[in-house]
């Protein structure tokens, strides 16, 4: 897999590090000259290359072969940015998948298909997810939007009053375009079937649709 990262700070070194050592072709692209000229060297027998050149520009994202890769990860520090990223990306190279870093949350309803991006990854509002998920029993939990919000990874801890306990999966009536797609019981990951029977204090991980959400919370929850 071929992947584009527009920000060499912390965070596009790690990704690329990461995805360097699965056997993938990264490139980063970074305006920053001191930065670029400190990991270049370094990178590229990792297997990471380097491109110097502002990520807003159309001719310097044609200049890291963006037309050619799988994925785009739009991780500077800067939301603007990552929007002007993503935006090109998509618009100008039909980059197939744009994923956004969102530094500050109340700029997450920008990041839509409308600006390119097909993943929104807001740490504050995951980390806010996890916390959740950690103490709460019963309430379904936002963990991940996708697609400007319009697809959604929640996840609820089955209360013993929850109408799905004691029931098979393929009995819930899950909405056709929703879905169960992992049950965490005992801290052991079980992969869901419709014959799969749900008890009290599973953790429930669904992907769920704008449309169907209140669907699932009913049939997951009650009331």
């Amino acid at each position: 897999m071929k992947v584009l990262i527009a920000g060499g700070g912390s965070v596009g070194r790690f990704m690329a590090e990461q995805l360097a050592a699965g056997g993938h072709a990264v490139t980063i692209i970074d305006n920053d000259r001191a930065v670029v000229a400190k990991y270049k060297e370094v990178d590229a027998s990792h297997g990471v290359t380097w491109v110097m050149g502002d990520a807003c520009e159309v001719g310097a994202l044609g200049d890291t072969g963006v037309a050619e890769v799988d994925v785009v990860a739009a991780v500077t520090g800067d939301d603007e940015d990552n929007l002007v990223v993503s935006l090109l990306c998509k618009q100008e190279f039909g980059a197939p998948r744009v994923i956004a870093r969102v530094n500050n949350p109340k700029n997450e309803w920008m990041f839509n298909e409308m600006w390119g991006v097909d993943v929104a990854v807001s740490t504050p509002h995951l980390l806010t997810g996890l916390v959740q998920e950690a103490v709460t029993v019963g309430t379904l939990v936002r963990l991940l939007s996708i697609k400007g919000g319009k697809v959604k990874l929640d996840e609820v801890t089955l209360s013993e009053s929850s109408p799905a306990v004691n029931k098979e999966i393929g009995e819930l009536h899950i909405p056709r375009d929703s879905s169960i797609v992992a049950v965490v019981r005992e801290e052991r990951v079980m992969v869901p079937r419709e014959d799969s029977v749900l008890r009290a204090g599973d953790e429930v991980m669904v992907l769920v649709n704008e449309e169907s959400e209140e669907d699932v919370r009913r049939i997951l929850i009650g009331g």
